[in-house]
């Protein structure tokens, strides 16, 4: 299927400034910096079966997060923060899924758009754009469990609250109608150091599952954008620098 002429122009643009974004800070264009961790999610879903094996299983996975601050601001200024999730091996050996959350509100719009926030905790984080659940579509939302602390969202303060003691988030499937459906708990660890030059990087689009995948809209724009921040970060051999 062909694209669109405005949709590819928009994507050239938006690639254009993602790369040079991204070879200035030699890091992601968004989400340059962020605190990394280990993490556990526990899948076990409610609402019967979703038709995707991943959801459809009850199990334990091995998580890599990243926290992050969405334009790099200051920690003292709010700033829309990033939750990334890999989960291991979730489409069996060496086929890892991305998950990509921003800091948004809870209510019907709200949860579609971008939330600066100075608590880490003080609300949910939202794929922003819808995702094909199983057999239905909607977004998907981590809560904060409500016996979380108070986290500052300066990268320091994230790192601290890593080491203080786990935080746990409810990740949930919000579905058109108003229906929420619980699909797992995630439970952090302890934070990770990169090595110099290792770098983590996500992308929803090249790590999903057949049931659990972006849905198109905006994927033109979406994916050049991922697209061109690698290639920015990666554009002189040597300046690559720890997504974390």
């Amino acid at each position: 299927m062909s694209v669109p002429r405005p949709v590819a122009a928009g994507a050239g643009l938006v690639a254009r400034a993602a790369r040079t974004a991204a070879r200035r800070r030699r890091a992601p264009a968004l989400h340059p910096r962020g605190v990394c961790a280990e993490a556990t999610l526990a899948v076990h879903p409610a609402g019967g079966a979703w038709g995707e094996p991943w959801l459809d299983q009850p199990g334990d996975h091995r998580v890599r997060l990243r926290w992050s601050r969405g334009a790099g601001l200051p920690g003292r200024l709010p700033d829309a923060l990033g939750l990334a999730l890999r989960v291991d091996d979730a489409g069996g050996p060496g086929r890892p899924l991305d998950l990509l959350l921003t800091s948004s509100g809870g209510g019907r719009v709200s949860r579609r758009l971008p939330l600066p926030r100075l608590n880490a905790t003080g609300g949910p984080y939202s794929t922003l754009l819808p995702y094909h659940i199983g057999r239905r579509r909607g977004l998907l939302i981590a809560h904060p469990s409500g016996a979380s602390p108070h986290v500052p969202s300066g990268l320091p303060a994230l790192r601290t609250a890593l080491e203080r003691a786990p935080l746990t988030f409810h990740l949930c499937a919000a579905l058109p109608g108003g229906a929420w459906w619980h699909l797992g708990t995630l439970t952090t660890g302890t934070p990770l150091d990169l090595p110099p030059g290792e770098t983590l990087s996500y992308d929803p689009y090249l790590h999903c599952l057949p049931g659990l995948r972006p849905t198109a809209g905006f994927s033109t724009v979406r994916e050049a954008a991922y697209a061109a921040s690698r290639a920015g970060r990666h554009t002189t051999e040597g300046t690559r620098t720890p997504a974390c």
